[in-house]
């Protein structure tokens, strides 16, 4: 195989598929033409593809920097061969969410639409129907598809060799689930008793209830807090942005290699994202506005997406431009957005002085419904993607009961297929959450607690940005702290250490 041109080619194939999903999700289009994409670059992804760069990453006399090299192409090459395979459906999921509309009441709202208006609606009643809308809509139009695509990629795995999805990406993303669930286990069992003392004044605050009748269409209005909203006007939001990339030494308007989108538009994702085209000469973001904090989380969250993948040494062979483990560029992004926490920044951004605490106090009741809820997702799809997963009933059924476990509410079983990421991506948040806190503390330590105010700590996160992906994330904490990535440790971030 010509690796040379391999790269050359999947780099093409990365860009016109970026280009074709930010300009879908963004709401600029109806359209996602992944089959004229898939089509063009088809070689890239067939079988044969597969096994020979299979072939040449098992290869004896390879050095440690070319194996990891080909292990990251075969990744590649084996997430675009499953994505082969379902790319019909995957279109066809995209254009039927567009264009999926739900009743609630005498309304008619977008699908997509729907999951903004729920966050901003302060009736309980109707944040129940928008909920149940959605489900029904979820269940009748998206699950048909959603499980032959599983279907398909469980095939296809087989194919491949692998016993299951999941051994397949332990071994091709070098991931130890078990370890990490063990973890997250823990984390959560170490939580359970300062429920009701994080999060209980938080919804009774937010939501005027107490735990006992919290409901799940009640989390977005819980996580939205527009109480806040006077604290978070919108007119400020990207002037803070701005702010805080200047504090650090970066212009943002002079960055011709990045887009930003804030802007409200039909059909647009409700889901913040960033993509990066090509790494580092095209790097989009998308915000879909929701108001107050949460435009101002997630336009801090991609922003941090953005820097990275903006910054990466141009010279970086592709794989470590544009692959490698997502924990990394996550824990970027979570180091960003966390800023939305820190007092110091809302002083300085915002003129916002946290007084008597709320604000604090609701990022951390949030972040607890957040890391407990992704622990549950966590041991979900290691039910969902063992070696012989249960039915859909029961797998559905286990799906609920994870998480209503872990977020005590009662957790519907419509989303038991959408809510699956492609690639363990649950893992990549776990460990990007456990980074994150340790890189929070080393810039701290070093430039002082306003440490995004400091340009001297922008140049320091511009040298760690310029390697990409290179290292895992466990080994760029390694070579940070000598620390080892363990997610207890955000018990002590959150307060909760004995």
């Amino acid at each position: 195989m010509d690796l040379a041109a391999y790269r050359t080619d999947a780099e093409a194939f990365l860009g016109e598929y970026g280009v074709a999903y930010h300009r879908h999700f963004a709401g600029l289009t109806d359209e996602l033409p992944l089959d004229e994409i898939y089509d063009r670059h088809a070689a890239l992804f067939s079988l044969d593809a597969v096994a020979r760069l299979r072939e040449q990453a098992d290869a004896p006399a390879l050095g440690d920097d070319d194996r990891r090299r080909l292990r990251l192409l075969l990744d590649f090459a084996v997430e675009g061969c499953l994505g082969l395979q379902t790319k019909a459906i995957d279109g066809e999921l995209a254009q039927r969410e567009a264009s999926l509309e739900i009743e609630v009441g005498d309304t008619s709202i977008g699908f997509r639409e729907a999951a903004v208006v729920q966050a901003n609606e302060p009736d309980a009643t109707r944040r129940g129907a928008i909920e149940a809308a959605r489900l029904a809509a979820t269940e009748a139009a998206l699950n048909p598809l959603l499980r032959e695509a599983r279907e398909q990629t469980r095939a296809v795995v087989a194919e491949l060799g692998w016993p299951s999805y999941r051994a397949m990406c332990e071994q091709l993303k070098g991931l130890d689930l078990d370890r990490l669930a063990r973890s997250t286990g823990a984390f959560t069992a170490a939580t359970e008793g300062a429920w009701e003392t994080l999060v209980g004044p938080a919804v009774a605050r937010t939501v005027g209830v107490g735990l006992d009748r919290l409901t799940r269409a009640d989390l977005p209005w819980l996580f939205r807090f527009r109480e806040a909203d006077a604290h978070f006007p919108p007119e400020r939001l990207m002037e803070s942005f701005v702010a805080t990339l200047d504090g650090l030494g970066i212009d943002l308007a002079a960055q011709p290699n990045v887009d930003v989108d804030v802007e409200q538009r039909p059909g647009k994702s409700p889901r913040a994202f960033v993509v990066a085209v090509r790494v580092p000469q095209d790097v989009r973001l998308v915000v879909p506005p929701i108001g107050g904090r949460d435009d101002y989380t997630a336009l801090l969250h991609e922003g941090g997406h953005l820097e990275h993948f903006a910054s990466v040494d141009p010279a970086l062979p592709f794989e470590y431009r544009h692959l490698g483990d997502n924990a990394v560029t996550e824990a970027f992004a979570f180091l960003f957005d966390h800023l939305v926490e820190n007092g110091e920044w809302l002083r300085r951004r915002l003129g916002v002085e946290d007084e008597d605490g709320a604000l604090a106090a609701h990022a951390r009741a949030s972040r607890l419904v957040y890391l407990r809820r992704y622990g549950a997702k966590l041991a979900y799809e290691l039910i969902a993607h063992a070696e012989t997963p249960p039915d859909d009933a029961a797998l559905a059924d286990a799906y609920a009961r994870e998480l209503s476990a872990a977020v005590h509410v009662p957790w519907p079983t419509a989303t038991y297929l959408s809510d699956l990421d492609p690639g363990f991506y649950v893992a990549a948040y776990l460990r990007a959450w456990a980074l994150e806190t340790h890189l929070r503390a080393w810039l701290a330590g070093r430039f002082g607690p306003a440490w995004f105010a400091e340009p001297a700590a922008g140049a320091a996160l511009r040298e760690l940005w310029r390697d990409g992906q290179r290292l895992s994330a466990e080994e760029l904490l390694g070579e940070l702290t000598g620390a080892e990535l363990d997610f207890g440790v955000l018990l002590a971030d959150l307060g909760l250490a004995t």
